[in-house]
């Protein structure tokens, strides 16, 4: 095999975007065969589009006919790791579009039905492809910053008006997303911050649901972590300041790395932290300090970077930039996040309990507003006839 027939499940606004770079030829070695959606005007754009594709209507007519080695998954977020389970089922490769999945004990069985396939299972984790979190990964996990002492990340430049919400009655709702800014626009930098960083061991979280918008999701959450070498973290984040702000601090023994406008300032002291507070005599003063810019060399080839090592995965074993069973620790961030949130409480990360995120899930979702608005316009509709 010397290229890679995919196809694409989901043709919304990432399916196309998917079929929109890949017609200006950012595709290697990967040649779009099939697609699937419900929706037939959907369909109906690709096929305005004169691609030599198949289309399907149904999962299950895909899943057994379709001429694919490889599937992405571009659907909505529950239904990520059901339709990857049936692509392992089926012998294909799945890329993941982002999140995993809505909690973790759903992903899980993702995972491991992926080990069990033995397919290449990867994640649409496209930032991991900017060469500027690349360095600051570098920098961290290879000691140039000496031991991290605290992460803090604040963005807020996700700015989402009440119109977008009204887009869709499934956006913003406990059944249509299973969540909001963590679940709909925070993935990448969750994904991020464990990538450069690793995992914390606590969370502690607090969220405002629906403020300054008419939702029901959290678009408001500032979440402090634990490390279980003493380091802390913040994150902070909303859908509904203008402008935003999009900066990461790291701070460590070494220095301080500020990550703003694509830019890394690394704030160095020419001896650490431990050793000038072991030597000081002074009472005052601290480490002499040189400020300047990381270079960072590469660009960001994003999607199609990821789609590309996909591709090479598959064809030449080579090691993915982002493989699907790391999905679960962004979600596992943002499951923990919601938990502490939900029964105001420290979550320890080691001993989440996924049982009990469930069934606190379902209780939102019973009582979610898309159920709601669907109850409504079935009483309509029967009123009609």
């Amino acid at each position: 095999m010397n290229e890679v027939r995919l196809g694409i499940i989901g043709i919304g606004n990432m399916g196309r975007g998917h079929i929109d770079y890949m017609m200006e030829g950012k595709w290697n070695r990967v040649k779009l065969t099939a697609v699937c959606d419900t929706n037939p005007e959907k369909l109906e754009w690709v096929k305005e589009r004169n691609l030599d594709v198949e289309c399907f209507t149904t999962d299950e007519d895909f899943f057994e006919k379709a001429p694919v080695d490889a599937v992405i998954i571009a659907t909505p977020h529950y239904s990520h790791p059901p339709l990857a389970i049936e692509a392992f089922k089926h012998g294909m490769h799945v890329l993941c579009e982002k999140p995993a999945g809505v909690y973790t004990r759903q992903v899980r069985e993702m995972n491991e039905a992926a080990v069990k396939s033995g397919k290449v299972f990867g994640m649409m984790f496209n930032q991991r492809r900017n060469p500027v979190y690349q360095k600051v990964r570098d920098l961290v996990q290879n000691g140039e910053l000496g031991e991290m002492k605290r992460v803090v990340w604040i963005i807020t430049n996700w700015y989402r008006s009440q119109s977008y919400y009204d887009s869709g009655t499934w956006r913003a709702t406990w059944e249509g997303e299973g969540g909001g800014v963590l679940l709909n626009q925070d993935p990448h930098q969750l994904d991020l911050w464990q990538w450069m960083c690793g995992m914390p061991t606590k969370i502690r979280a607090f969220m405002k649901f629906g403020i300054h918008r008419n939702i029901e999701v959290e678009n408001d959450v500032t979440a402090y972590a634990e490390y279980a070498n003493g380091a802390t973290g913040l994150f902070v984040t909303s859908t509904h300041e203008s402008p935003g702000t999009n900066r990461l601090e790291i701070s460590g023994d070494r220095g301080k790395i500020v990550v703003e406008n694509d830019i890394i300032t690394f704030h160095r002291t020419r001896i650490t932290e431990s050793q000038f507070n072991a030597e000081c005599t002074c009472g005052f003063g601290e480490p002499e300090c040189w400020t300047f810019q990381v270079p960072v060399q590469g660009y960001n080839d994003a999607h199609a970077g990821i789609v590309n090592n996909f591709a090479s995965a598959i064809l030449d074993g080579t090691e993915l930039m982002a493989p699907g069973v790391e999905g679960i620790n962004g979600l596992t961030l943002s499951n923990a996040m919601h938990m502490s949130a939900w029964t105001d409480s420290t979550i320890d990360l080691a001993t989440l309990d996924e049982d009990k995120f469930y069934d606190l899930l379902q209780e939102r979702i019973k009582n979610s507003t898309q159920k709601k608005k669907e109850n409504d316009v079935t009483l309509n509709v029967k009123g009609t006839h």
